[in-house]
């Protein structure tokens, strides 16, 4: 059994920068078999966002709050997502946006947090003759509840100027307005609250006015602005369905209560029981995926659940689960990930599947937990919850053999093979088909349990390993058969069966792409260590992941089959191409995946490459989705070894 844990995984840090210089040439000596070496010419990339996501969304909220906020590029704050996986990821039923009258056009010229660890965003838009910066920011202030607060603030270019700033919200809820002065007042009256307080931070004597147009644009006592003297006002949003008297008192006093988050974020702490120090951009982004972490969880029926994101992802999802919570157990958060292990495993049914937002045919979901739960034991050093979970692991791999069973029973190419019941692909393949990310991924939780069984001397799970080697014989027999010659020149394996009827669509452009869903096998070949370095499965993976490389990263591996990128999809190549020995691929390939986050370390989940004219930007990567990627995976950096679970 390998014993590799989180103080090795600190370890590796220490020595990773010379371990990259003195052995990047000698690892790629044994890879000269691969169709596409690194090119000679990669050098270091500078992270500077060069593939940003057109469109993005960065959090405001507490840790572990389930008052999700979000602010869009623009500096608009949206509430109220669609909540449907095939919702538009613009989606939401309520967006307040903030701008001023007149008929210039805003022009938004930078974004920007405060610090990785303080997210407080900035907005500054820009007219001819003015600025206009927007600072979001949540607050809890004394006995006030949890209010979003967006400061406006208004600067001529030159000469004294005179604004009316301009607050639109789209929303089909119904709002009447309670006007000043001094404080302004929209009421939800469904709920019979405030939506929003507001007031201009100088003497008024002016009125806000209400117009209805798509939705409700609420104009704001005018002001004169100086270059000395700049026009401001402030607008809160009470979420908690708190009364305007509860939030009113520190309409004036926007600076104390933006200095009370600032001095909530300034103590927190990014990593728990240990301490990270790292340089440059990637520490930067090391600290903010931290906290997108922490700002995504939630407590749900009384459990601490990781999530991986805060709208269409506001869920667990078991793969995601796997990396958080090995980010949350190399983050020092031990407690957390605990309740976070033990919330996966409270969503194991009577049959022994594990079930969550995957769904039902995501067979491997089961066979993930196994291996989460193993893997969290050997970071821990710890193995009590393996131990305490013994019935339900037993309960998952009689699960999986009966599912297997089941299969072979039938005629279906997967039974034909001996593999798992045809499944849900997930990455690109959608439906119920023969393919073979589910049974990689039984691979992989197969063995580690099989490995910890043997380790521990727990005689009920001994049939771990006879099912594990009758099934990766079984798989790789398959493999033989299902290999595909690359117009590149190198064979390798798809995740879906060459007989599926998807391979053979009429239009061309409605077929699978070879890269398609290869996800799991990425995962299978590393975390899972399933098969050796020089196995004609690894070498093609990787001569696939290379050949399709685009803007750093490898495109088309998701749902977005043309000109797109699967940003989740690059940390997966980073990782096979590092424990392969191709330490300049991992590390142009994970720059590139920094690279395509916005400049609030956010990331979409999948997004058009930049020169696109199709695709969309769908999914969420918070900065939330997938900042497990990073965490986890300051990994290009940390060469490392670890032997597979023995």
């Amino acid at each position: 059994m390998g014993s590799f844990g989180r103080r090795g995984f600190l370890g590796g840090l220490l020595a990773s920068g010379a371990a990259a210089a003195a052995g990047g040439k000698e690892a790629l000596k044994g890879t000269e078999r691969n169709a596409n070496p690194a090119p000679e010419n990669i050098s270091a990339t500078a992270v500077d966002f060069r593939y940003a996501p057109r469109l993005s969304q960065a959090t405001i909220c507490f840790p572990d709050d389930p008052k999700k906020s979000l602010v869009g590029q623009g500096g608009e704050l949206r509430y109220g997502f669609g909540k449907n996986l095939m919702a538009g990821m613009e989606d939401f039923s309520t967006v307040c946006t903030f701008s001023l009258a007149g008929m210039q056009d805003d022009r938004v010229v930078r974004q920007w947090l405060e610090a990785p660890h303080i997210p407080i965003v900035h907005t500054l838009i820009e007219r001819p003759t003015a600025t206009l910066e927007l600072t979001a920011f949540a607050t809890r202030y004394a006995n006030e509840g949890r209010v979003d607060n967006v400061l406006m603030t208004i600067l001529p270019t030159q000469n004294a100027i005179v604004a009316t700033p301009r607050v639109h919200t789209r929303t089909c809820l119904p709002f009447k307005l309670s006007s000043g002065p001094p404080t302004i007042e929209l009421v939800d009256t469904n709920a019979n609250a405030p939506f929003l307080v507001a007031a201009k931070l100088s003497p008024s004597l002016d009125f806000a006015t209400l117009w209805d147009e798509a939705g409700y644009t609420l104009y704001l006592p005018h002001g004169e602005a100086s270059r000395n003297e700049p026009l401001r006002y402030l607008i809160r949003f009470p979420q908690e369905g708190q009364s305007v008297e509860a939030v009113q008192g520190m309409l004036q006093h926007p600076d104390v209560l933006a200095d009370e988050a600032r001095e909530f974020w300034k103590q927190w702490k990014p990593f728990g029981s240990v301490a990270w120090s790292y340089p440059g951009k990637a520490g930067e982004f090391l600290t903010s995926c931290a906290r997108n972490i922490q700002q995504a969880r939630e407590v749900k029926n009384g459990r601490l659940v990781f999530q991986v994101g805060p709208t269409v992802y506001r869920n667990l999802w078991i793969v995601d689960g796997n990396f958080l919570l090995e980010a949350a157990r190399y983050l020092g958060y031990d407690k957390e990930a605990d309740d976070g292990l033990l919330s996966e495993w409270a969503k194991q049914m009577p049959s022994g599947q594990v079930v969550a937002a995957g769904g039902g045919e995501h067979w491997k979901d089961t066979a993930i937990a196994m291996f989460t739960l193993v893997r969290q034991c050997e970071l821990k050093q710890d193995w009590q919850f393996f131990k305490d979970l013994e019935p339900s692991v037993l309960r998952a791999v009689n699960f999986l053999m009966q599912l297997r069973d089941k299969a072979r029973a039938g005629d279906s190419t997967n039974g034909r093979y001996g593999l798992l019941a045809p499944g849900f692909a997930d990455g690109g393949i959608g439906g119920v088909r023969s393919e073979f990310t589910n049974t990689v991924w039984t691979l992989a939780g197969l063995k580690s349990v099989a490995s910890a069984a043997d380790r521990l001397g727990m005689d009920s799970l001994r049939t771990a390993l006879p099912f594990y080697e009758e099934l990766r014989a079984s798989f790789l027999a398959a493999a033989k058969r299902e290999m595909v010659r690359h117009p590149a020149g190198f064979e390798y394996l798809p995740m879906l069966a060459r007989d599926d009827a998807a391979w053979r669509d009429a239009d061309p452009w409605n077929r699978p792409r070879p890269q398609t869903a290869q996800w799991a096998l990425s995962h299978a070949i590393f975390p899972g260590v399933v098969f050796e370095k020089d196995d004609p499965i690894v070498r093609g993976h990787i001569a696939l992941l290379q050949s399709c490389t685009h803007e750093d990263v490898p495109a088309e591996t998701g749902w977005l089959w043309h000109d797109s990128v699967w940003n989740y999809n690059a940390s997966f190549a980073a990782h096979v191409y590092l424990w392969a020995g191709l330490p300049e691929w991992s590390d142009r390939t994970f720059r590139g995946f920094l690279n395509h986050a916005s400049p609030l370390f956010c990331w979409r989940e999948e997004q058009p490459l930049q020169q696109a004219l199709v695709g969309q930007d769908w999914g969420e990567m918070r900065k939330l989705h997938r900042a497990e990627a990073f965490s986890s995976g300051t990994h290009t950096n940390a060469i490392r070894t670890r032997d597979a679970p023995d």
